[in-house]
């Protein structure tokens, strides 16, 4: 017999399978040696009491041998040889589960991007963390894999309408990640173990005859009338096929620029900035715990706060529990800062994105205060002007800390208090951090949205308001400033035919898996326009 049986368990009795057994045993009425085996459909923890318990639903197999998990069965074509063939611009989540997908339909992908793989990378990475040298083509956000690669891999999603997040999940599995992805609440793979993943990926998309080419970038667009032929690459090179899938990414303002020179439609979308917040890992355990030292039992507490300030919603994004804040600038002069975790999440430090939303009625007010004289050809509704907005709050971020990517910093109760910090605490991120009063580095509604939102944070989460905390600005690449425009049914650009936006730089997801089922939708709306073989 088969059941499913859901269990609430102290965490060291959820750790231990004999002790499941056991609970298994009385939930179902039987004796202890009649339950063979299990295996966890649904983890998560319960930290709302006292006492933190894990929630368990398993599938228990009493008196019958233990069958393992269901597992899709993914079928991929070799298409070398492909009648059909999709340029896919960008090796992020959304290119490349668009390209896997596009395998299984019997169409060749022919992946472009921009940076380095994986393992070349990481040079560029080291580079900007100790030399404070930023390689524009290949950092955090540029490179195989995308943004996600090095920011730690979190896999949690609420865009369930968007497609199959099992599908995904079970693509990861299997190219290596852990199966403990497929049940747990807030999936997260690690920094320390994506980069296999994703180079597993990519051995896989080529031997199935798909291409992949590294440090080439896509410099135009081929089109007859409203129809996308093809693309150039790195100004030279043109490359012809069925269709185009555009999943650059959220941080590609050159590709922005490049389809607002070409006329091809695009507009501004609200996003979000702030800074990032880190406190000792220690402090949010005692309190998301409510106990001094966490149980060894336990993961690194994490947490996610929202509130609505002044009109404006103020929220935590992308929380790292046991991480580091990186550098995630991708030009010269412009400081970006980001976070992630190694798969045990077992660094001193806590950070998350502590950010406010932005719409293009307050990028355009913050210019014009700035400069009431400004150049009359601004106006609210360039597609452009959150973007710019973006990248002049990152540039003042950069002159603060002084350059070499050092980055303004403030403790958090300095922050309510208005007052520069006369020292800091020691902080994760690399390249280091400069006391600042940030008031000068973060628009005026930012800057005062998040300090009355650390109060209110702070009476939801006793001790979170501290000067232990610090603020690091700035926190700026949450989505993409920019949408480009699709139809809703044949997910083509409005006005370009075979041209088809996709993924966080598109403005149709966010995350990992949001963009990865996004990439796998374009892909199969594809495969029914062209005609898969």
């Amino acid at each position: 017999m088969q059941q499913q049986i859901t269990l609430r368990l102290l965490p060291s009795l959820a750790a231990d399978s004999a002790a499941v057994k056991k609970e298994i045993a009385g939930t179902a009425g039987v004796s202890p040696d009649a339950v063979i085996g299990y295996y966890v459909h649904k983890q998560s923890i319960d930290a709302r009491s006292k006492q933190a318990y894990i929630n368990l639903t398993v599938q228990a197999f009493i008196n019958e041998p233990v069958q393992e998990r269901p597992a899709i069965a993914f079928t991929f074509q070799n298409v070398q040889h492909a009648a059909k063939k999709v340029i896919v611009v960008g090796a992020g989540p959304a290119g490349l589960f668009a390209a896997l997908r596009l395998l299984e339909l019997g169409i060749k992908p022919v992946i472009i991007e921009r940076g380095k793989d994986v393992r070349a990378r990481r040079r560029d990475l080291a580079a900007l963390n100790k030399q404070g040298e930023v390689n524009p083509e290949s950092n955090y956000c540029f490179g195989e894999g995308g943004a996600g690669t090095y920011s730690d891999g979190k896999l949690y999603t609420r865009s369930s309408k968007r497609g199959s997040i099992d599908r995904i999940l079970q693509l990861f599995v299997r190219f290596g990640a852990e199966e403990k992805i497929l049940y747990k609440s807030h999936p997260h793979i690690g920094t320390n173990k994506l980069p296999h993943i994703i180079t597993a990926m990519r051995e896989f998309i080529i031997s199935c005859g798909g291409e992949i080419h590294f440090e080439t970038k896509l410099t135009n667009f081929i089109t007859e009338g409203n129809t996308l032929k093809g693309i150039e690459i790195n100004h030279a090179e043109k490359l012809y096929a069925d269709a185009a899938i555009l999943a650059t990414g959220h941080s590609a303002r050159d590709i922005f620029e490049l389809l607002h020179s070409n006329h091809i439609a695009i507009e501004a979308k609200p996003f979000a900035l702030g800074v990032r917040i880190e406190h000792p890992q220690a402090l949010i355990d005692s309190i998301q715990y409510r106990c001094p030292v966490r149980s060894e039992f336990l993961p690194p507490a994490s947490y996610s706060l929202v509130e609505q300030v002044q009109g404006k919603g103020v929220f935590s994004f992308c929380m790292c529990p046991g991480g580091i804040i990186a550098p995630a600038a991708t030009s010269p002069g412009e400081l970006v800062v980001n976070g992630w975790s190694p798969s045990k999440r077992n660094n001193a430090f806590a950070n998350s994105g502590m950010v406010v939303t932005v719409d293009a009625k307050d990028a355009y007010l913050y210019f014009k205060k700035q400069n009431p004289k400004s150049n009359p050809q601004l106006q609210e509704d360039d597609p452009l002007l959150l973007m710019k907005f973006q990248q002049t709050i990152e540039q003042k971020a950069f002159t603060a800390g002084g350059g070499k990517f050092v980055a303004p910093a403030q403790r958090i109760v300095d922050m309510f208090d208005k007052k520069k910090s006369s020292s800091l605490p020691d902080c994760s991120y690399l390249p280091g951090i400069s006391s600042t009063d940030l008031s000068t580095v973060l628009p005026g509604f930012i800057y005062d949205d998040l300090r009355l939102a650390f109060k209110v944070f702070g009476q939801k989460m006793r001790g979170y308001f501290t000067n232990e905390a610090i603020a690091v600005a700035t926190e700026s690449r949450t989505s993409s400033p920019v949408r480009i425009p699709r139809n809703n049914e044949t997910l083509q650009h409005v006005h370009i035919n075979g041209l088809y936006p996709c993924g966080e730089g598109a403005g149709y997801a966010g995350g990992i898996v949001s963009a990865a089922m996004d990439g796998e939708r374009v892909a199969s709306v594809i495969a029914a326009a062209v005609g898969a073989a």
